[in-house]
């Protein structure tokens, strides 16, 4: 059950990460709502995984999927870089968080 709160809460991040672009510096009101709502969700699911998760696991695997998430949107909804050595780091980046979980108890 830990390891799905944590990916929810790597989930929530992406949300929160997305939010604040599309709140504009929280000028948008409804944007800014929904960025503060999915950063409290993501630091509660967040908080339930590391009861059963080594911490240093834990926040590598949760900021990975931030990082790779928002990056992912990032070329698919705002038109950023698709360059070949962008998508091996991300590569680079899943294989970390996958390395971690099959390690970790």
């Amino acid at each position: 059950m830990a390891w799905i709160l944590l990916f929810a809460a790597g989930f929530f991040e992406i949300l929160w990460a997305l939010g604040l672009k599309l709140s504009e510096g929280f000028t948008k009101p409804v944007a800014a709502i929904g960025t503060i709502a999915a950063m409290g969700l993501s630091m509660a699911f967040m908080a339930y995984s590391l009861k059963t998760i080594p911490m240093g696991t834990a926040y590598a695997v949760w900021t990975g999927i931030g990082a790779v998430g928002t990056a992912i949107l990032g070329m698919l909804l705002f038109g950023e870089p698709r360059a070949a050595l962008r998508l091996l780091c991300i590569g680079l980046i899943i294989a970390g968080i996958a390395g971690l979980k099959l390690t970790s108890s």
